[in-house]
């Protein structure tokens, strides 16, 4: 089998990374409650699980996985966010892509804990809460008004951020299950058990 990416396997992921994105920022929406915008990393990986399932039916060839990353996080800082989920999406998407390639793109397992681990990209988007503190709640401040800043401020205290990479994984791990539940005849296909 040839390992390397052709115009077929780049066309499938930008065909499924927009699928994705599509589906990832509408729940994204849901961070306009500020409440909700906390739960994001829980809320976003169970959702796009549907979609990062049907895409690993499909993924056969190193990389595929690390460029969906890569736009993911491109587009997220296109659309506003720092370059932070940019270099998240690549490592977690990296990362992502070696468990499938271990499993050989045929163990369920190996999709578990990889959508699990690609699912963590999302504390990117999230970090400058804590690393940027006063600049990143002065801007969210100015642009979501001074109640929502602090309403979110309260949420996110420093240890909160360690939760919600736990989170993001467990949420992860729950997306691929109910992936699978969703799309169980195209895994038998697949032959990915």
């Amino acid at each position: 089998m040839n390992n390397k990416l052709n115009t077929k396997d780049l066309i499938t992921t930008g065909i499924f990374t927009t699928i994705y994105i599509v589906i990832y920022f509408a729940c994204g929406m849901l961070g306009y409650i500020p409440i909700l915008l906390v739960f994001l990393p829980l809320i976003c990986p169970i959702v796009s699980g549907i979609p990062f399932m049907l895409f690993l039916t499909k993924v056969k060839k190193f990389g595929m996985v690390t460029i969906m990353g890569l736009i993911v996080g491109l587009v997220m800082f296109l659309t506003g966010h720092t370059f932070v989920p940019a270099i998240t999406a690549l490592i977690f998407g990296l990362a992502a892509d070696l468990i499938f390639r271990a499993g050989n793109y045929q163990s369920f397992k190996n999709s578990v804990l990889g959508y699990g681990v690609f699912s963590m990209f999302i504390i990117g988007a999230m970090i400058p809460m804590w690393v940027m503190r006063d600049s990143y709640f002065t801007h969210i401040s100015s642009s979501m008004g001074t109640e929502y800043a602090t309403n979110v401020m309260s949420l996110t205290p420093e240890w909160m951020f360690f939760v919600l990479i736990i989170v993001a994984f467990i949420a992860g791990v729950i997306g691929a299950f109910l992936g699978k539940s969703v799309l169980e005849k195209h895994f038998k296909r697949a032959g990915i058990v």
